[in-house]
């Protein structure tokens, strides 16, 4: 990432008695909800508040588990105060994932922010796990214990502080330690950008949560980001728009196409029809909101070869996360989507909607293409690095200006 250099990430275990900073703010009070931005619902529990990125009617409904788990995961969820604390401390409860037979994942990043700087970032190890055998198929939740997360030698000014929580973890807020009173900040000021798509979105295997592409654009163009990026789960639900259509925002982004293929969930037949549905829903809630679909960014595992995806056992044997296509080339004529098909049938789709002068189409190869491939290949074969996420960040900060401005044609 292209800011500040940030020192070495601290961690510790929570504050005993003796050592405890003076100010608490707990996050099972109206005080501590005040705090959270990014979140569309928060649920208190006998552990702390567990923030949610989809509402509780979703999560009930539909007990999807890739759902439940990537729309835990508090990308782009974030505590936004006023202070003039020079330490923080904040208590959660991380969820770690396990992968037998696969190297241990790093420690979700949190980053603090000090007026809009990246000044620290810290890790909390610990928590809870959840154990996920790919093989096999199964999954297994252990309870853990909390941590806390430290940051020290901020400066002593006023000052508008942001901790951004793991995009890759859920995290239940504990506690919030401070040697001087904080109190909830406010940026009315900034457009709301409302955004959902994929693991890519979410942010997948980038290197903290100021990383993922879509933060990094929001913070280029001073927009404040709703990230509805749900790994797995970018699968044109109607649920999903009609979260979208509830959802207060000033511009909205839609990255359609990958895991439609990936799961293989319809055919041509249907998918054209439920991204019309899908558009049709979120504009009763929002009918002049500039809107933009944006279409697969270059995976050449899945450019003309269609779904399903599923991983590479041999790789995982070997100790490595990799995926394969499984579907036939020979049956995209009977309508099996691939991503050259979706970018297709997208462009035509937005073009027979020309009387919607608020909604537009961005090629996902604008974003990712053959020779961005060239220089950074896809991790595992789906999903960016943490230069990719940068790069694609950068260039959709000027998309995202754009539509904030109404200036996108």
């Amino acid at each position: 990432m292209t800011h500040d250099p940030i020192p070495s990430p601290t961690t510790s275990p929570a504050p005993s008695p003796a050592t405890a900073l003076a100010h608490r703010v707990s996050f099972t009070t109206p005080a501590g909800h005040l705090l959270v931005r990014g979140a569309l619902d928060l649920e208190d529990t006998d552990r702390g508040l567990v923030p949610h990125r989809l509402p509780r009617w979703v999560r009930e409904r539909h007990a999807d588990a890739q759902l439940a788990m990537a729309q835990s995961q508090t990308s782009g969820v974030r505590l936004l105060l006023r202070t003039r604390a020079t330490t923080l401390a904040l208590q959660t409860v991380p969820t770690k994932r396990v992968y037998p037979g696969l190297p241990a994942r790093p420690d979700g990043v949190y980053d603090l922010l000090v007026d809009d700087v990246p000044t620290a970032e810290a890790t909390v190890r610990g928590g809870d796990t959840v154990t996920l055998d790919m093989a096999a198929g199964t999954a297994r939740h252990d309870l853990g214990a909390a941590g806390t997360a430290t940051f020290t030698g901020l400066p002593a000014h006023d000052k508008t502080v942001e901790i951004w929580l793991p995009h890759d973890e859920t995290t239940t807020l504990v506690a919030l330690r401070s040697d001087a009173p904080v109190g909830p900040a406010e940026r009315a000021d900034r457009p709301v950008w409302l955004h959902h798509g994929s693991s890519l979105s979410h942010g997948s295997f980038a290197a903290s949560p100021t990383g993922t592409w879509p933060a990094v654009a929001a913070r280029a163009a001073g927009v404040e980001l709703v990230n509805l990026g749900l790994g797995g789960s970018a699968l044109l639900d109607p649920f999903l728009a009609r979260t979208l259509r509830d959802t207060p925002a000033d511009l909205i982004s839609l990255e359609i196409g990958i895991n439609v293929v990936n799961a293989d969930l319809m055919r041509l037949r249907a998918f054209v029809p439920a991204v019309h549905g899908f558009l049709d829903t979120i504009r009763d809630g929002h009918p002049d909101t500039p809107l933009l679909v944006v279409s697969p960014l270059l995976c050449p595992l899945h450019e003309d070869t269609p779904g399903p995806t599923a991983p590479d056992l041999d790789a995982l044997r070997a100790g490595e996360l990799r995926f394969v296509a499984t579907g036939d080339p020979a049956e995209v004529a009977a309508g099996r989507l691939t991503l050259s098909v979706v970018r297709r049938e997208l462009a035509s789709l937005v073009a027979a909607r020309a009387d919607d002068p608020h909604l537009h189409l961005l090629d996902g190869l604008e974003l990712y293409d053959e020779a961005d491939h060239a220089r950074h290949p896809l991790v595992d074969g789906l999903h960016p690095g943490p230069e990719t996420h940068r790069e694609v960040g950068e260039r959709f900060a000027g998309v995202v200006r754009s539509l904030a401005s109404g200036l996108l044609r």
